[in-house]
């Protein structure tokens, strides 16, 4: 391990970045994933049908369809 402030300081932000990235991505997958089982469900497709298809209970995608 170094002992190099610069270098510290340099890997602590690319750590910090990279968090916020992943938080991003997470919430825009999230926002997509909602809205495409809103989407199927309108579609015709129950909770239990959707919760097969992606291996979740019937009561967690209507959480998740529900959640904004």
């Amino acid at each position: 391990m170094s002992d190099d402030p610069k270098r510290k300081k340099a890997a602590s932000q690319a750590v910090k970045a990279a968090q916020k990235q992943f938080e991003r991505d997470s919430k825009a997958a999230r926002e997509a994933r909602r809205k495409a089982f809103a989407q199927a469900q309108k579609d015709g497709l129950s909770l239990r049908d959707i919760g097969e298809l992606v291996g979740l209970d019937h009561s967690r995608i209507g959480q998740i369809i529900r959640s904004e």
